[in-house]
């Protein structure tokens, strides 16, 4: 299978539409992948609806990270939850999910980003991780022939990664295997209505009528809530990955510094990012949320680059419809995979910040690269809620770029939200009221 994955791949989802079902879930990357995987196997009748391809936009084009380390201390219980499901998902699925625990380190050039990753270190310690400092000698063994003056580094031993755009068909057609039908080319072009709260949805192939759905339709989602007089305040950020073709192991697990990241990946080559830096396509969404992002941006300015107009047919392009007939075709159906395309400009510089972090490796090889647009939220941290204003209808959206490690976890939480059940967790921190209610905008840790 290519990375990432392409609109014009084969269908592998094609299951016929029923009448009728319990649950609706909108969106084929990880959270609904997993959402439609728990509820399946708790006897739900589900059917999981996509546009375009299973993981075909964000779920197939992150770095492939399973986290813990550095993660907003209201999502790090869910995480660990997640890490655990991912365990059980590798002994049942195998090798092809790509799962390893290699950890995860974060690199500090400064005494500054030093200190906060200590602060981060010493405030999850009670939640029994073992993330640890390394500095001098123990750090150089760990990364031989780097040459980046390094202060020390956070790192979590138990931290994993996996291959993305294998992993979350993989578990598509294990959600399908536990009774979930699953039916890719299949845009949901709105919400059937009735009396005031969901009574099914409306596709390209027809109405399924249900009284709950879930909304993870990651970049799309917040153009969809609008649809339907739901206010969801999310931006979509443009994040330029590349694959190296094989080369010697330099570290076997996930890091980063401020110039770079990389992740080791099961074809001996390595998945290379920016360690910090965006950029932002404006357009009306952007102007209409600028109020609640301000702080966001402000704390984040300098590494982001902004763009006056997002490509034609994206979310939050000045050209793309905001009202639409349901029996007509949608912007969903205009643009079935996001596919943007990569910086040219940000590609070079990461490779040069590779060759000069590992100057015996040289400029790195490219075997591919792309972008991907990352759904994000004012403080960083997603949309796990119901909708009050309209019964039915429960959000998980704005991973904000954390979403493929702890999706596992994020669709248990979703699948038994909806079903009424107790969570486990708390989730006042990602209530969609937040935004309306006067309450303090306060981002996650930028780790």
């Amino acid at each position: 299978m290519a990375f990432p994955i392409s609109a014009t791949g084969p269908i592998r989802f094609a299951a016929p539409l029923p009448a009728a079902c319990d649950v609706v879930v909108i969106g084929g990357g990880v959270a609904g992948v997993m959402t439609a995987w728990h509820l399946a196997g708790q006897g739900c009748r589900v059917v999981l609806c996509e546009k375009g391809r299973i993981a075909g936009e964000q779920s197939s084009r992150n770095w492939g990270w399973i986290r813990q380390q550095g993660r907003d201390f209201a999502e790090l219980p869910i995480m660990m939850e997640s890490l655990s499901i991912w365990k059980g998902l590798a002994r049942d699925l195998g090798a092809g999910l790509g799962f390893r625990q290699e950890g995860v380190m974060y690199l500090a050039r400064t005494e500054a980003e030093l200190a906060g990753y200590e602060a981060w270190r010493t405030e999850a310690r009670g939640h029994g991780l073992d993330s640890q400092m390394i500095a001098g000698a123990a750090l150089a063994a760990r990364l031989p022939g780097a040459a980046a003056p390094w202060t020390g580094a956070l790192f979590t031993p138990s931290d994993a990664r996996a291959e993305p755009w294998v992993a979350v068909p993989l578990l598509a057609a294990h959600a399908v295997e536990r009774g979930a039908i699953l039916r890719e080319q299949c845009a949901v072009r709105g919400l059937d209505i009735v009396a005031g709260r969901v009574a099914g949805v409306i596709t390209e192939q027809g109405r399924i009528a249900c009284d709950q759905v879930v909304l993870a339709g990651g970049a799309w989602s917040s153009l969809l809530a609008r649809r339907h007089g739901v206010a969801l305040p999310q931006l979509s950020v443009r994040a330029t990955v590349m694959a190296t073709e094989p080369m010697p192991e330099i570290f076997a697990g996930n890091a980063l510094d401020s110039r770079l990241a990389f992740r080791r990946r099961a074809d001996g080559g390595y998945t290379l990012a920016p360690g910090s830096g965006h950029d932002v396509y404006i357009g009306p969404d952007a102007f209409r949320n600028f109020g609640v992002y301000r702080t966001v941006l402000k704390h984040d300015f300098l590494s982001a680059r902004y763009q006056p107009a997002a490509p034609r047919g994206f979310p939050d392009a000045w050209g793309t419809p905001r009202r639409w007939a349901l029996d007509a075709p949608s912007p969903f159906e205009a643009m079935r995979v996001l596919n943007p395309a990569p910086s040219a400009r940000r590609l070079e510089r990461l490779r040069a910040a590779f060759a000069a972090t590992f100057p015996a490796l040289g400029l790195p090889a490219v075997k591919a690269a792309w972008a991907g647009m990352i759904d994000t939220m004012p403080d960083v941290v997603p949309v796990i809620d119901r909708v009050a204003a309209l019964p039915g209808l429960i959000v998980a959206t704005g991973l904000s770029g954390h979403g493929f490690g702890i999706g596992p976890g994020i669709g248990r939480v979703v699948a038994d939200l909806t079903l009424g059940r107790a969570l486990g967790h708390d989730l006042h921190r990602f209530r969609l009221s937040r935004f309306t209610d006067g309450s303090k905008i306060t981002p996650g840790p930028s780790l």
